[in-house]
Parts: C-alpha cells; sequence; structure tokens
C-alpha cells in the first residue's frame, strides 16, 4: 500500500513537472471561451430575422439584399455550433467562413436603409441596430479571449518537453482565427445614423 501511494505520487509530480496540469487547465480555458464566440454568434443570428423583417416593411423590393441575408444565416445554422468545433480544423474554418458571410451581409442590409429614412427612423429598427453593434463589439471581446486562450494553449503543446506530454495524452494544437478571416469579420456593421439619406433611386 505504502509502495502504492509512493509511486502514485511520483506519477503526480512527474506528469506535472511535464505540463499536465498546464494541458489540461489551458484546454479548459479554451472551451469556455469558444463556448462564449458560440454564444454571442447564436445571440447576432437570433436578431437576424427581426431586422430582416423590419427591413422588409420599408424596403420589400430590396430582394437581393433581403435573401442575400436570409442565405447566410441559414448557412450558418446548418453549421452544427459545438464545442468539437476546435478539434476539426476544416470544419472550424467553415463555421468562421459562414460568420464571415453573415457579417458582409449583414452590413449591406444595414447599408440599405440610408436610402429609406423612415426606415433609419423606426424605432424598432433603431433598437435592433444598436443591439446588433453591442453584440458585433461582444463578439469581438470573446473572440480575442479565444485567440489568447488558443495561444498560450498552443505554446505549451509545441514547447518541450510538455509536447511529450501532449503526444502521450493525444493533445493537439487548436485552430484559431486568422488574419484573413479576422478581416473579415472584425469590423461590427455600422451605421451613421446622423448622416444625410442619400437621394433616392427613380421608382423609390
Amino acid at each position: 500500500m505504502f509502495r502504492w501511494l509512493i509511486t502514485l505520487l511520483l506519477m503526480m509530480t512527474t506528469l506535472s513537472g511535464c505540463g499536465y496540469n498546464a494541458l489540461q487547465s489551458t484546454d479548459e480555458n479554451i472551451k469556455a471561451s469558444w463556448a462564449e464566440v458560440l454564444n454571442q454568434y447564436q445571440r447576432r443570428a437570433d436578431l437576424v430575422p427581426n431586422l430582416v423583417n423590419v427591413v422588409k416593411g420599408y424596403a420589400a423590393h430590396e430582394r437581393d439584399v433581403l435573401t442575400q441575408v436570409t442565405e447566410a444565416r441559414a448557412r450558418v445554422g446548418a453549421i452544427q455550433a459545438t464545442p468539437e468545433l476546435i478539434n476539426d480544423e476544416a470544419a472550424f474554418k467553415k463555421f468562421i467562413a459562414a460568420q464571415g458571410e453573415m457579417t458582409s451581409a449583414i452590413s449591406r442590409l444595414l447599408a440599405v436603409s440610408e436610402n429609406y429614412p423612415q426606415l433609419k427612423a423606426d424605432g424598432l429598427f433603431r433598437d435592433l441596430q444598436a443591439q446588433l453593434e453591442g453584440t458585433e463589439n461582444r463578439i469581438t471581446v470573446a473572440r480575442n479571449r479565444y485567440i489568447a486562450a488558443v495561444k498560450e494553449y498552443n505554446i505549451i503543446v509545441r514547447s518541450f518537453p510538455t509536447n511529450l506530454t501532449a503526444m502521450l495524452f493525444g493533445h493537439k494544437t487548436k485552430p484559431s482565427f486568422t488574419v484573413e478571416n479576422e478581416k473579415a469579420i472584425s469590423e461590427p456593421p455600422k451605421v451613421d445614423f446622423g448622416a444625410p439619406a442619400p437621394a433616392l433611386a427613380p421608382g423609390r
């Protein structure tokens, strides 16, 4: 019994010295930060249908833009947003690309409002736009926390001697946001409600 306890203590000390505990704690940090990223993306997706309906009430003939937003939301919804995404680099990239398309589509939809003074003045539209901008800011914060957590974890996974422990227990590097998709989704959609509306196209 005494020898078993000594062996167990030696194993725990060895694992701790080789970064096992650090791997576990940083992995948990990644899971928590990724869960918040998913939560904020879902919050944004939940705002989109109401936003589309309000815009449609004033600009129903902007069919292309409305369709683009609806389709972008559908593509995001078609991807199973689970914690396991961070263990599948291809699925992760697909998810982030879909979110980038969503951001672009929302930006185009908000830009449409500049042609419709009544839409810009609509209280519900202004409230949704404010909620959306706040959500985009929270997405940025959550995404930055995820990036920091992945960076810390990946350094441990790649560094000696913790890389040996990582290989022993099957820990691999996690995907993060790249410069390309950061550029695509880091700018929150904005509408300047103080700017004068452009002249309406003929027939509008």
